[in-house]
C-alpha cells in the first residue's frame, strides 16, 4: 500500500561502532570461568546478547509526534544499528491502514477504540499495554482575543471552532465533553487529525479547538488553553503493541518495551504526558 497522505518520517540519532558485544563476551568469558584446584579442569558460562538491528516502522498518533521523535532518537542511540521510520497520523486512520496490510511493526493510538479495531481483526501480535494517558484543554490564540473561559462558549455561533470527525480520537473525546456539559456545538470545519486543529488556530484561521493538553504545551507562546473542568474532561488511555505482521517483530518489540521503560516514560513526562 502506498501511504501518500501520510509519508513517513525517518529519524536517526547518533551512530557509534562499538566493541561492547566482544567485550562483553570476553568478560563473561573470564568470569565464568573456575578452574578446580583438585582436578584441574575448568567449567566456562556463556551467554548470547540480543541485537536490535534493522527498519523499525512505528505508526503513531499525531499528537505523540514531538515525544515519539525524541524517545526514537534515544532508542537508535542505545541501539546504533536500528532505525526508526514513523507515520504519524490520525489513529483511526493509522489502523485502517495496518488492517489493509499496510506494513507496520508498532501500532500507538491516542485512544482504546482505534486499538480495538485492530485486535478485534486480529492484527495484534501482543497484548496491547498502556503506556500514558492525556487530557483535554480548549486551545485559542495568544491573549485568548474572544475571552473564551469554557466550554459553553464554544456553542456562540459567532465562534469560529474547529474539530475532527468522531472516529478520530480528539474528535470523539470533544463530542463526549459536550454530550457532559449539555450544550451543541456546530464545527466549522473538521480537521484531518489533531495537529490540523492546532494549526487552525495558531495561524488565527480558527478561534479554538479542544486538544489535548500537551498539544497546548507543545504549541507554545503561539496559543493558550482554557481549562475544561475535571467534571467534564475525560482521560484518554493510549496503548500500543507490536503487529501481527510485523516485518521486523524483534526490534518492534524492543521499542515498545523501551517506551514502556523508565527512559521513555521520562521523555513522555517532559511532554505532559501522565503515567497510566
Amino acid at each position: 500500500m502506498t501511504l501518500v497522505s501520510h509519508p513517513m518520517t525517518n529519524v536517526r540519532g547518533m551512530r557509534s561502532t562499538s566493541s561492547f558485544l566482544m567485550s562483553a563476551v570476553v568478560m563473561l568469558g573470564f568470569l565464568g570461568a573456575c578452574v578446580d584446584d583438585d582436578a584441574g579442569s575448568a567449567d566456562t558460562t556463556t551467554a548470547t546478547v540480543a541485537a536490535v538491528s534493522g527498519d523499525v516502522t512505528v505508526f503513531a498518533a499525531a499528537s505523540l509526534t514531538d515525544a515519539f521523535t525524541e524517545i526514537s532518537e534515544a532508542f537508535m542511540t542505545e541501539n546504533s544499528d536500528a532505525t526508526v521510520t514513523f507515520n504519524f497520523a490520525a489513529s483511526s486512520e493509522l489502523v485502517t491502514q495496518i488492517n489493509e496490510g499496510a506494513p507496520a511493526d508498532v501500532y500507538a493510538s491516542a485512544d482504546q477504540n482505534n486499538m480495538t479495531k485492530l485486535t478485534d481483526a486480529g492484527n495484534n501480535g501482543a497484548e496491547p499495554a498502556v503506556f500514558a494517558t492525556n487530557s483535554l484543554e480548549i486551545i485559542v490564540g495568544p491573549d485568548n482575543p474572544e475571552g473564551i473561559t469554557g466550554v459553553a462558549d464554544l456553542a456562540n455561533p459567532d465562534i469560529i471552532f474547529v474539530t475532527c470527525a468522531p472516529e478520530v480520537p480528539i474528535g470523539a473525546y470533544t463530542q463526549e465533553v459536550f454530550t457532559k456539559a449539555g450544550v451543541t456545538v456546530t464545527p466549522a470545519s473538521f480537521e484531518e487529525n489533531v495537529r490540523g486543529i492546532v494549526t487552525k488556530v495558531t495561524l488565527g484561521e480558527a478561534d479554538a479547538g479542544v486538544v489535548y493538553k500537551t498539544d497546548v504545551t507543545a504549541a507554545g507562546d503561539q496559543a493558550e488553553g482554557v481549562e475544561i473542568p475535571p467534571d467534564l474532561n475525560i482521560v484518554a488511555e493510549y496503548p500500543l503493541v507490536v503487529t501481527k505482521e510485523a516485518p521486523n517483530a524483534g526490534a518492534g518489540q524492543a521499542f515498545v518495551d523501551f517506551v514502556l521503560g523508565e527512559q521513555g516514560r521520562t521523555i513522555l513526562a517532559s511532554y505532559g504526558f501522565t503515567a497510566p
